[in-house]
């Protein structure tokens, strides 16, 4: 009789229990699909203005003048100088920078004083505008205080803008809020239905039957995979068709990014597993989850641009495996790249993975 009992069959049995249990449980479906669903539509629905201005200034350019310093000081600009200048244009192409300016020096003794190279791209969106409104705002201001009499402190010259496609705030979002779905699904909802089959001896009396512990797991992970591959479809396809949302290759990129984020939930699913374990109660498990899902969540570039950190933060930021997977999707969503490309973010994820599973294999408790 043993030889005749399938485990395979066990398998679907077990995942399609799970799977209905998820898909009942109101709390599941919220975090799952609604609550991602209610921020993709509250910032597809917000301007793209953008909260800050990136601007650069060429290499050559004279930085020691008071229109660049107005601007540096300026709350709402943040400057770059990129030392690798193919970076630069690289930034430029894909909108991730409003303007590229570079001043030089006419003249020390008559207006105008200096001549302003002033580029942008069509990617940047409105970002553009914004930059080019600053940037006259401060011209404005100091010609008013320095020639009354009309003169002016510099010539602006404005090239055609370069053509691409335009980022927008939703391109940088979406990716990342998919990300912290996957980390909540995974650490928050393995936690408490491991914890909760322990504590109800539930796992123990599967020991009685002749289902193997694997295949245990394997249901519990199968079942939390196949919901949020239909919830992360859901924000992906809704983000693309009502707000704009852009998938450079279409349905390749589209099964690109569900890729992805199979990888994402299967390494937070074995944080889920260590937090289960680690717990002494059910009271134990938001403290413990928190602790990692929180600092992801602030720091790994959900809401903000790690760039936006300060210096010192940033390597840790980029270290995160919530990061690492924001990045891949971004980079194979708006940019075109492959998987294959971001080998780079799947290996530190994929170390990250090993690290947690061994973790997890040593305190993983039955009973």
């Amino acid at each position: 009789m043993p030889n005749q009992y399938s485990q395979f069959t066990a398998l679907k049995a077990l995942t399609k229990g799970s799977l209905q249990s998820l898909l009942k449980s109101p709390s599941a479906i919220f975090f799952s699909i609604a609550f991602p669903l209610i921020f993709i539509s509250a910032f597809g629905l917000m301007s793209n203005g953008g909260y800050k201005a990136d601007i650069a200034f060429e290499k050559d350019s004279d930085t020691l003048n008071y229109i660049y310093k107005t601007l540096s000081n300026m709350p709402v600009v943040n400057v770059l100088h990129f030392e690798n200048q193919e970076k630069q244009a690289e930034e430029f192409k894909k909108g991730k920078i409003a303007a590229i300016l570079s001043i030089k020096l006419l003249s020390e003794t008559q207006a105008p004083y200096y001549s302003i190279d002033f580029k942008t791209s069509n990617a940047s969106g409105n970002d553009k505008n914004v930059a080019r409104q600053l940037l006259n705002s401060v011209l404005d201001t100091l010609n008013k205080v320095q020639f009354p009499d009309n003169k002016q402190i510099a010539i602006v010259n404005t090239p055609p803008s370069l053509e691409g496609r335009e980022y927008k705030y939703l391109d940088f979002f979406l990716p990342g809020m998919l990300g912290f779905s996957m980390l909540s699904a995974g650490i928050f909802g393995t936690a408490f239905v491991f914890f909760t089959l322990r504590q109800t001896l539930v796992l123990k009396r599967f020991f009685a039957t002749p289902v193997k512990r694997i295949q245990i797991i394997l249901s519990e992970g199968i079942a939390r995979l196949l919901l949020q591959l239909m919830s992360s479809s859901i924000i992906i396809l809704v983000g693309h068709f009502a707000f704009g949302f852009t998938l450079v290759h279409g349905i390749i990129t589209f099964f690109q990014m569900l890729v992805l984020c199979c990888i994402g939930l299967v390494l937070f699913l074995g944080m889920g597993f260590v937090i289960s374990s680690l717990a002494k109660n059910e009271a134990m498990i938001p403290p413990l989850a928190n602790m990692i899902t929180m600092p992801q969540l602030l720091l790994s570039g959900v809401f903000l641009g790690v760039s936006n950190f300060p210096s010192w933060l940033q390597p840790f930021c980029k270290i995160l495996p919530l990061t690492q997977l924001n990045d891949a999707m971004r980079a194979v969503a708006f940019e075109g790249k492959s998987i294959m490309d971001c080998w780079q973010q799947i290996g530190i994820m994929g170390i990250w993975g090993i690290v947690v599973y061994i973790i997890s294999v040593k305190v993983f408790k039955w009973e």
